[in-house]
C-alpha cells in the first residue's frame, strides 16, 4: 500500500484498554500515513474502564510505540484530554504538561493551511449530560459499550451468512429522536463557542460520530472513533480537510475489522 503524507492528522476516541479499541487497525492506519502534525483529540487511553479492570494487550501498545516513533521523527504531536482521560487535566492546571515530545492540553488552536482558526477540543465539555451530570455520562457509557457486545453477537450472526458488518449503534445514533436530539445540541454549543472566540471552525470527537459539515457559519468536523467508525480527518497540503474511512479504504482492514467484532 502507498504511503501518504499530510500536513496534519486528527483522530479520537481511540479507547485504549477497552475490548472494542481496534487497536490493529489504527496500527495499519498509522503505519502508512504521515504528517507534520498528529492531534490525539481525546479518549486515547480509557481511564474509566482500566479504572475498573486492567486490560492491555500488545496492540494497544503498538499504538503507543508508533505514536511515540511520530514524535520521535518530527512530528509535532499534542494530546487533547478528554473524559475518558480526563485525570490529566489534574495536572495541567499549573504545567506545561508533555510526556516526552507530546505535548498534553486541554484544547489547541490549530491554524490551517488556508490561514483559518480552528479549535481543537474533544469536546466533553460542551456537552451538557457530561459537564452537569457525570454519573448519567457513566451510565450512558456503559449502555453504549453493552449496545457494542450486542452488536458484535448480532453481526457474528451476519457474518456466518456472508453479510458485511452492520452498525447498530450508529443506526440508533441517527435514528432515535434523543439521540439525533442531543448530537444536534452538542453541534450547536461548539459552533455557539467558536462564534464567540472568533474561530473558524472546530475539529472535536467526543461522540463517535464522523462528520465534516456547516454548523450556523462554523466548519463543524468530528473525526469519529477507532472502535466503530475507524475514521479520522486529514488536512491535505493545500488547505483542503477530507474524511478518511481506513477500514473502507484498505481491504485488508476490513476484514480484521470483522474478525474483531467476532471476539
Amino acid at each position: 500500500m502507498e504511503h501518504k503524507t499530510y500536513k496534519s492528522i486528527f483522530i479520537s476516541d481511540i479507547h485504549l484498554g477497552t475490548k472494542h479499541c481496534k487497536a490493529d487497525i489504527l496500527c495499519d492506519f498509522l503505519k502508512y500515513n504521515h504528517c507534520e502534525k498528529l492531534y490525539l483529540v481525546g479518549d486515547v487511553i480509557d481511564g474509566w474502564k482500566l479504572k475498573k479492570k486492567i486490560y492491555w494487550p500488545q496492540s494497544h501498545s503498538n499504538v503507543i510505540r508508533r505514536i511515540l516513533t511520530k514524535a520521535k521523527r518530527g512530528t509535532r504531536v499534542y494530546y487533547i484530554i478528554g473524559n475518558h482521560d480526563e485525570e490529566l487535566r489534574k495536572w495541567i492546571t499549573d504545567y506545561k504538561l508533555k510526556f516526552g515530545k507530546i505535548r498534553i492540553k486541554n484544547e489547541q488552536v490549530h491554524e490551517g493551511v488556508d490561514g483559518k482558526l480552528y479549535l481543537v477540543t474533544h469536546g466533553d465539555l460542551f456537552d451538557g449530560v457530561t459537564r452537569l451530570a457525570p454519573w448519567i455520562a457513566w451510565t450512558g457509557d456503559h449502555a453504549y459499550r453493552t449496545l457494542l457486545w450486542l452488536n458484535t453477537m448480532f453481526n457474528y450472526g451476519r457474518r456466518l451468512l456472508g453479510m458485511r458488518y452492520w452498525s447498530m449503534s450508529k443506526f440508533l445514533k441517527h435514528n432515535v429522536k434523543k439521540a439525533v436530539n442531543f448530537i444536534f445540541a452538542f453541534e450547536k454549543n461548539l459552533a455557539k463557542y467558536c462564534k464567540s472566540r472568533g474561530y473558524d471552525g472546530v475539529v472535536c470527537g467526543h461522540i463517535h460520530t464522523p462528520e465534516i459539515k456547516d454548523v450556523d457559519g462554523i466548519r463543524y468536523m468530528n473525526d469519529g472513533d477507532w472502535v466503530e467508525s475507524c475514521t479520522a480527518i486529514v488536512e491535505h497540503d493545500t488547505g483542503i480537510f477530507e474524511m478518511v474511512h481506513w477500514k473502507d479504504i484498505d481491504h485488508e482492514s476490513d476484514k480484521l475489522f470483522e474478525e474483531q467484532n467476532e471476539k
